[in-house]
């Protein structure tokens, strides 16, 4: 619609510019006639207007249709400038826009303006750009699952599963693990609780006892005798354990975290650990088992991403939405945040903008060399046509007063 107003103006000023030429060619053949028969000399100076009005209204129209064609369709040298030179022209027009628009102390000011925090802020605070952004997030996640190969991940998280547990010492890790327990002295929960059990065990169990008592005595020693006995070694231990299940500083800690600690250095030292325990790995980590392994935690993995995206209501939608109001308040409050945001836009916008300055040339070069000549020829017209139709008018005009000018100098002076 826009090209077509742009048309219809371009003909009317063309229609314009030409009616001026076929008048002063009208008035030409006019005044000649009128020469042969009348002496008036106001018609010689008609005559010089309008003959050299015909040769300036010609000479700016050959040069005005010389730049989008041949001139009345003849190859002309030196015309249909625009169709063949377009790459040129093309090449020059990249050149100046990167030149004069995209150089450093042009894009600066622009770059310093930038304030992108503030704006995300208010786009992430609307509930509405929320549940449009989790949901082209969710739908690229989805498709992201949906066309990935099964087999392959399987693969290589079994892949990397067997990479990691290669180099990994089980021995080591576990023997760290129990000193670092034993330097928190959190095993020492551990021997109070389990002095207690064995000192509950001792008491509820106390039949049991004198039954083994019993078991082991002669026969000739009377049940009263055993049952004293059995008494003795219940109470005697149950009161031991109640010390230790008390006592924080009972030797017997002492005596069990030295021989932990002695027990944690040989699981990490003596090579038969490491053997061992590379043992079991390979035994719970087979080629076979690990593929299973791996199949399951994939699949899972995939059946719980898929869900919590599918559902609207989903805890991990629910998450990020909860996230993405809490990011909103830092950006709209926290001013060394949006500091820290826009400062990094600016620099990487500036970066980025410099470092392809050449590829914007690039494009306007390319893409005006590879329209088609006369395509090229029709837009710049369009665009700039209407306008040079005026110096078509101004040459008619010009060219009349500069003709009056020297007809009536050489009829009064020479």
């Amino acid at each position: 619609m826009i090209d077509e107003i742009k048309r219809k103006q371009l003909n009317k000023y063309k229609a314009f510019a030409t009616g001026l030429f076929v008048l002063m060619a009208l008035v030409f053949i006019a005044t000649t006639i009128l020469q042969k028969t009348q002496e008036s000399h106001w018609i010689g100076y008609v005559r010089a207007f309008s003959e050299a009005a015909m040769v300036g209204a010609l000479a700016d129209w050959f040069a005005v249709t010389a730049l989008f064609r041949h001139p009345l369709g003849l190859p002309i040298p030196h015309t249909n400038l625009i169709e063949n030179s377009k790459q040129k022209l093309g090449d020059n027009l990249g050149n100046f826009v990167v030149s004069n628009f995209l150089s450093p102390e042009n894009i600066r000011p622009y770059i310093q303006k930038l304030k992108i925090s503030g704006f995300v802020g208010e786009w992430l605070g609307k509930e509405k750009n929320q549940d449009v952004l989790i949901k082209n997030l969710s739908d690229i996640i989805l498709d992201i699952l949906n066309k990935l190969d099964d087999s392959q991940v399987s693969h290589f998280i079994s892949k990397k599963v067997s990479e990691m547990t290669d180099n990994i010492k089980l021995n080591t890790i576990l023997g760290n693990g129990i000193i670092y327990l034993l330097d928190k002295n959190d095993h020492q929960k551990i021997i109070t609780n389990l002095s207690k059990q064995i000192k509950d065990y001792i008491i509820e169990n106390d039949e049991m006892i004198q039954e083994r008592v019993k078991k082991g005595s002669y026969s000739f020693i009377p049940s009263f005798v055993d049952n004293k006995i059995a008494d003795k070694i219940a109470s005697g231990l149950s009161d031991f354990f109640k010390e230790v299940e008390e006592n924080s500083t009972h030797e017997i800690r002492d005596l069990i975290t030295r021989k932990i600690y002695e027990f944690s250095n040989d699981l990490k030292e003596n090579p038969k650990w490491n053997d061992e325990f590379k043992t079991i790995k390979n035994d719970l980590l087979k080629n076979d088992k690990l593929a299973e392994y791996s199949t399951d935690i994939w699949n899972s993995i995939k059946k719980t991403l898929t869900e919590e995206l599918q559902n609207e209501g989903s805890t991990l939608k629910i998450y990020l939405s909860k996230n993405l109001n809490e990011f909103s308040q830092n950006l709209k409050t926290d001013e060394s945040l949006q500091n820290k945001i826009d400062s990094w836009v600016r620099a990487t916008a500036y970066k980025y903008i410099l470092r392809n300055t050449h590829q914007a040339g690039n494009l306007i070069s390319s893409t005006v060399g590879n329209w088609q000549g006369k395509e090229l020829s029709q837009k710049l017209e369009l665009e700039v046509g209407k306008d040079l139709q005026f110096i078509r008018v101004n040459g008619t005009l010009v060219g009349g007063l500069v003709g009056l000018i020297i007809y009536t100098i050489s009829h009064f002076f020479i």
